[in-house]
């Protein structure tokens, strides 16, 4: 792919991914299903121009994301986790067989979503008083259960778009 079209890729790419990003605030029923779409956006990047240019996406967008939305915790779970994701998820399986790689993954994202938990509590001061311990962990081992489908997804998705959409794709970029 030329430069030009790999800049356009990732513009095109940052601007869904911020649109995606910004109606967090408006349907905050979304606050992470968007944030996941978004991260999701970049595999385009990591599988068409790489997973260097999909850094610099995830960077624009979670800067992006951390001045301008009102949904702070959205934005948190898309720069600790969802957004950065997809490009771990492809080093990670180009690189370890599929033990360790469920292993690496659900400790990357449990680490990520308990970080991402302290910074929403103790930096943007989201309430807590109902939240207790047992709920805690039960959300968290829900949330397992849910990145286990996801990371599934995922995978489904880049195979569909390797195998289908990919030629197509790519003609708009010529």
């Amino acid at each position: 792919m030329k430069q030009n079209s790999k800049i356009a890729l990732g513009g095109i790419i940052s601007a869904l991914s911020l649109a995606l990003m910004l109606m967090t605030s408006i349907l905050p029923f979304l606050t992470y299903a968007l944030p996941i779409v978004s991260g999701a956006l970049l595999m385009l990047i990591v599988i068409e121009i790489g997973k260097k240019w999909a850094v610099y996406v995830y960077i624009t967008v979670s800067i992006i994301s951390l001045f301008v939305l009102s949904d702070k915790e959205a934005a948190v779970v898309y720069l600790m986790f969802f957004g950065i994701y997809p490009i771990l998820k492809a080093i990670i399986e180009k690189r370890f067989h599929a033990a360790f790689e469920y292993f690496l993954k659900f400790l990357i994202f449990n680490s990520s979503m308990i970080l991402s938990y302290a910074i929403i509590v103790y930096i943007f001061k989201l309430p807590v008083e109902t939240m207790t311990k047992t709920y805690l962990i039960f959300v968290l081992l829900e949330l397992n259960v849910l990145f286990f489908m996801y990371d599934l997804m995922l995978t489904k998705l880049i195979t569909a778009y390797l195998k289908k959409w990919r030629k197509s794709f790519l003609k708009l970029f010529k």
